[in-house]
């Protein structure tokens, strides 16, 4: 397969712009339902008008395809590698899209939304983890967070189409916002057949010839044997000794605890999805409209106009944290998040309790502000966090396993938002706004600060072990200094090589 011959910030540079192909697929299709459900119009006339459970189900099957997808790259991500792991996400969307835009009855829909969250499954496992596996620490948050970035601009453009074409006569009202997400999945299948593949990946599954000359072309080096090379790869192969010290690979390795500590990785992978899926964010960006117009008193066409204002909101706030989140850190940016987010709603509560249209109004600036603090913190550390926290050896699975809870909190979420509120209306602020005081706590306790280290640096983040790992006690929660790898290394030079155990699994 041909691979395109960039090197050093090019080539960065292009994965990165595959990475948010990815993720801007990603958007628009968490987006793209919300304008076209829920309204007298001709999705609603081709689909017999389908009730508030009905209409739950169509928006949420969804994330059980991406659920399942998830699962899938759990067994199969780490043998076949993260490029392709991207290329069969892509393929599985494209397919996806046909079954929905033919669409001609209930049943053909919702399988045509289970194959395409499939896909979708696939890609938000695993562009993580490529985008983080191809990045230096001192830029990992600013890429990723770039990431959901374009998820919500693909969330915005999918929101004003949906607009845009609800003016229009026919099926094409829906068919052409729903066919569209096929032009962004081809786009991420051209991209990612150009790419080279994970080095961490290569090395870590034998190949390390290939994994070399791809430390070197992200190194902008012109030699495999380049001091920085040399050393980069190093590093890589003394993390995976450490890692891969008990043999090829067992499941059960996830549950361990020690100093490597793989079962509080996997916690606190499935920790921050939880948290940001029970913060409420997808009650506002899945069913925006329906939360205006029924709990709010909202017109229908206004209450589309918020729903694409709100996510211009959020688009705007999320590009804070590519100034931020490399500066002030995780654990911070969190802490910040959930605050905000736990005092908007309470506040959104309050005012809807008065019943009066002028409080109505009040409440829907307490949304806006509400996606300003979303995109602080809760937007892009869910997608960064695990393939952070995670090792090499189980970092594909932690992934997936964080991807498959966070699809699955979604759909929780998604499927009884309508019931909800249909049947206690504002009050279900109030429970999103106790599950945002709640995640403080946690965060401040549980969650270590991964900021500027590279990836071989965070095997050590559990060192101090204890109830916290060290969290509690250490300043910031920073458990680990940089460059903590570099005595690994220097250690081994005095005793002697360690060879590395390859990818196998027993």
């Amino acid at each position: 397969m041909w691979i395109a011959p960039l090197r050093g910030k090019y080539l960065i540079w292009a994965i990165s712009a595959c990475c948010c192909q990815g993720f801007l697929l990603l958007g628009y299709d968490q987006g793209v339902m919300s304008g076209i459900i829920g309204a007298d119009n001709q999705f609603g006339r081709d689909f017999n008008h389908p009730d508030p459970t009905r209409q739950g189900t169509i928006v949420a099957i969804y994330d059980i395809g991406c659920a399942v997808g998830s699962v899938m790259v759990f067994f199969l991500g780490e043998k076949i590698g993260r490029k392709r792991t991207i290329m069969a996400g892509a393929i599985t969307m494209i397919i996806g899209t046909a079954i929905l835009t033919s669409s001609t009855t209930l049943a053909q829909l919702i399988v045509g939304r289970i194959v395409t969250g499939l896909g979708n499954g696939f890609n938000s496992s695993s562009i993580p983890v490529y985008q983080s596996e191809t990045c230096g620490g001192e830029i990992r948050g600013a890429l990723v967070s770039l990431n959901s970035t374009v998820t919500i601009i693909g969330l915005v453009f999918a929101y004003w189409l949906d607009y845009g074409m609800s003016f229009v006569d026919g099926p094409v009202q829906w068919r052409l916002p729903i066919g569209f997400q096929a032009f962004f999945a081809l786009c991420l299948l051209i991209q990612v057949s150009m790419l080279p593949d994970s080095p961490r990946w290569c090395i870590a599954h034998g190949l390390e010839e290939e994994g070399t000359r791809i430390i070197a072309q992200l190194a902008d080096r012109a030699s495999i044997d380049h001091p920085d090379v040399v050393l980069k790869k190093k590093e890589i192969e003394m993390s995976l000794a450490l890692e891969s010290a008990g043999g090829p690979f067992k499941y059960r390795e996830l549950l361990q605890g020690g100093k490597i500590g793989n079962f509080r990785r996997v916690c606190l992978c499935i920790a921050v999805n939880v948290m940001q899926q029970f913060s409420g964010a997808n009650m506002i960006n899945y069913l925006a409209p329906i939360v205006y117009q029924n709990t709010m008193g909202l017109s229908r066409n206004l209450s589309l106009i918020l729903g694409g204002a709100t996510a211009c909101t959020f688009m705007l706030a999320s590009f804070l944290p590519l100034w931020t989140i490399d500066r002030y850190g995780r654990r911070a940016l969190l802490m910040i998040s959930s605050s905000g987010l736990s005092l908007c709603f309470l506040l959104t509560a309050v005012l809807l309790s008065t019943g009066t249209k002028p409080a109505a109004f009040g409440a829907t600036a307490m949304i806006f502000i509400f996606q300003i603090f979303l995109g602080i913190g809760f937007l892009p550390i869910p997608w960064l966090y695990p393939a952070e926290i995670t090792t090499t050896r189980i970092r594909a699975r932690g992934s997936a396993i964080a991807s498959f809870f966070q699809w699955m909190c979604t759909f929780t979420i998604v499927e009884i938002t309508p019931i909800a509120i249909a049947n206690i209306g504002w009050h279900v602020f109030i429970i999103f706004a106790i599950f945002n005081a709640m995640w403080i706590p946690i965060i401040y306790a549980f969650f270590p600060e991964t900021k500027g280290l590279e990836l071989e640096d965070i095997d050590h983040i559990f060192d101090k072990g204890g109830f916290t790992g060290g969290v509690w006690s250490s300043p910031g929660g920073r458990t680990v200094r940089k460059g903590r790898i570099e005595q690994d290394i220097e250690t081994e030079m005095q005793h002697g090589d360690v060879k590395v155990n390859d990818g196998k699994e027993e």
